[in-house]
């Protein structure tokens, strides 16, 4: 195992990938439930069970795909096949979750929402995780690999950033008869087909931009996996993974964290036009501003990084994040007197700022956790026996996705627990159901985060113990 440095464009190639994600996760957090339920008119209940059905598929395809790709072997590596391949499939699928045909019953609906996000994950799911996988092997060098998966970060959240307010700017300008603009049901057409044009285009510029790399990563894994793919063997690979005490560590934070961040994820696109009273006109600035954090965070990931190590400024930026986040709600919720009005500019300018904020502290927070993955595939390949990148990687997101499916569903009820109103325009809204919408949103989800910081402080990889597992497995590898 060498410390080879990868090249800038390389690194550039290799996070311009997650834009595909990024698109696919915007699609999913803000439009999808909102069309369903606001559009189609399906109840938040059932739209959320939908949902949280295709992430328990999805979360078991996972593990299956990250073992698949750890012990393909081909002339092009072992991940490339994988991310390219999964392109045209993601895209059509995607297209055909946001067109269901005309005249479907609610529970048509609902049964055409579960088949095509399980369609639009499976795919996703044979690019994300070789993807992640890809950037273990690519970078090997303890330091280098936060600035890989910073790069990883930064264009996902910069992807995303941007993709957001070009949507709303294209396809939902808000009208008297669309207000929320994203009730323009016809818009969706054409909106989906630019969203996966942009998905394709992204994978295929990471699998030519890191293409030079291939003959290297074949050199990686040369001598034929230990066993042939089974799910006994696969069941057997996620054990030992558990076995090992950082893996656990941050397997059963991020499930935790998850969660929450799943149900948050259902009220967010109603506390925006809701709560904050904002048009898309106005939302469009919040994640342009917040490319300001994601560009803040390249001087900050490397910085952070070097100084508190890992563990501490996962830890630091997760505890920052929550309190960015739910300072202007709760300031919202106890009528504080010169707290800015909800669609006033004053208050615009104050989500802003929380933006740019939580951008530069998540992209750190991912990056370095993401970092810290791939540090833990080393020493469990010096456990084992074996580099298991792929089933490493796919069970982190095993665990985002079956907890995030249970946030789904609870989101979801909540929505119908409040009874939010279904195709609701802006100001007609109940203001005490807008209350507790804002309440659920915030403090009353957010304080359980705080439990998942206790999980990480088990993660036991710093510098020096890194330092050593590289050692000990260069020494391995000779005497192989």
């Amino acid at each position: 195992m060498s410390d080879q440095k990868l090249s800038l464009p390389a690194m550039i190639a290799y996070g311009f990938g997650q834009i595909s994600e990024a698109v696919k996760n915007q699609g999913f957090n803000t439009f999808l439930l909102f069309y369903y339920n606001q559009v189609l008119q399906v109840s938040a209940t059932g739209t959320g069970i939908a949902l949280a059905i295709a992430l328990v598929f999805d979360a078991f395809t996972d593990p299956i795909a990250g073992s698949l790709s750890d012990k393909f072997r081909s002339r092009w590596g072992r991940r490339h096949p994988f991310i390219l391949f999964a392109a045209i499939p993601l895209a059509i699928t995607f297209f055909l979750l946001f067109n269901p045909p005309e005249g479907l019953s609610e529970l048509g609906n609902v049964l055409w929402l579960v088949t095509f996000a399980v369609l639009v994950r499976a795919a996703m799911t044979f690019y994300h995780i070789p993807h992640l996988a890809l950037g273990a092997e690519l970078a090997t060098d303890y330091h280098q690999r936060s600035t890989l998966y910073s790069f990883n970060t930064l264009f996902g959240a910069t992807g995303g950033a941007i993709f957001l307010p070009l949507s709303y700017l294209l396809f939902f300008p808000t009208t008297a008869e669309f207000n929320p603009a994203l009730l323009n049901k016809a818009a969706y057409t054409p909106w989906a087909l630019f969203s996966g044009g942009i998905m394709i285009f992204a994978i295929v510029v990471c699998c030519l931009g890191t293409a030079r790399q291939i003959p290297r990563l074949r050199a990686l894994a040369v001598a034929p996996a230990a066993h042939r793919f089974s799910l006994t063997q696969l069941l057997t690979e996620v054990r030992q993974a558990l076995g090992n005490a950082s893996f656990r560590a941050i397997f059963f934070g991020m499930m935790l964290s998850t969660f929450i961040l799943a149900v948050e994820g259902v009220l967010n696109p109603f506390m925006g036009f809701h709560f904050w009273g904002m048009t898309t006109e106005q939302l469009k600035f919040i994640p342009l501003g917040s490319l300001v954090g994601l560009m803040a965070s390249m001087v900050i990931i490397p910085a952070a990084t070097r100084r508190f190590d890992k563990k501490n400024t996962l830890i630091g930026s997760a505890l920052l994040v929550i309190l960015n986040i739910n300072l202007p709600i709760i300031l919202s919720l106890s009528d504080v007197s010169w707290f800015p009005a909800p669609g006033s500019s004053p208050l615009l300018y104050l989500l802003i700022l929380s933006a740019v904020i939580t951008s530069a502290l998540g992209v750190t927070l991912y990056a370095t956790l993401n970092s810290m993955f791939a540090d833990i595939t080393d020493e469990h390949e010096l456990e084992v026996g074996e580099r298991r990148e792929g089933v490493i990687f796919a069970a982190r997101a095993f665990a985002v996705k079956a907890t995030a499916s249970m946030g789904l569903i609870l989101g979801g009820i909540l929505l119908d627990v409040i009874a939010f109103p279904r195709g609701a325009m802006m100001g007609q809204v109940d203001a005490d159901i807008i209350w507790q919408l804002g309440f659920l949103a915030g403090p009353a989800t957010s304080v359980f985060t705080f439990f998942g910081m206790f999980f990480y402080m088990g993660y036991r990889i710093d510098k020096a113990r890194h330092e050593a597992i590289t050692l000990a497995l260069i020494e391995s590898n000779r005497g192989e």
